[in-house]
C-alpha cells in the first residue's frame, strides 16, 4: 500500500526592485544577483504598530540608499 503526503511549496519566480522596477533574474528559485530584502514587522511604540513592511532593492538602489545615510553603515569584508 502506498501512502502519500501532499506538500505545498512556494518558490520565487520573479523579483522586482521596489525602487527602480528592475527585474532581477531568478534561477531555480534563487536570485541570480545581489538583492537587499527587508521583511520587518513594526512593534509597540511605533506609529506603524503591527504593520509588516517588506521590499526588495537591486544592488544599485541599495548603494543609492546607503549614500543618503548621515552615519555610514558598518560594512565588514
Amino acid at each position: 500500500m502506498r501512502q502519500y503526503q501532499l506538500k505545498e511549496t512556494k518558490e520565487i519566480n520573479k523579483i522586482i526592485c521596489n525602487k527602480c522596477g528592475k527585474e532581477i533574474a531568478v534561477v531555480n528559485g534563487r536570485a541570480a544577483e545581489g538583492v537587499f530584502s527587508v521583511d520587518y514587522r513594526w512593534g509597540y511604540f511605533s506609529e506603524k504598530d503591527g504593520e509588516r513592511h517588506s521590499f526588495d532593492l537591486c544592488e544599485s538602489c541599495y548603494d543609492d540608499l546607503l549614500r543618503t545615510f548621515r552615519i555610514p553603515a558598518e560594512i565588514e569584508e
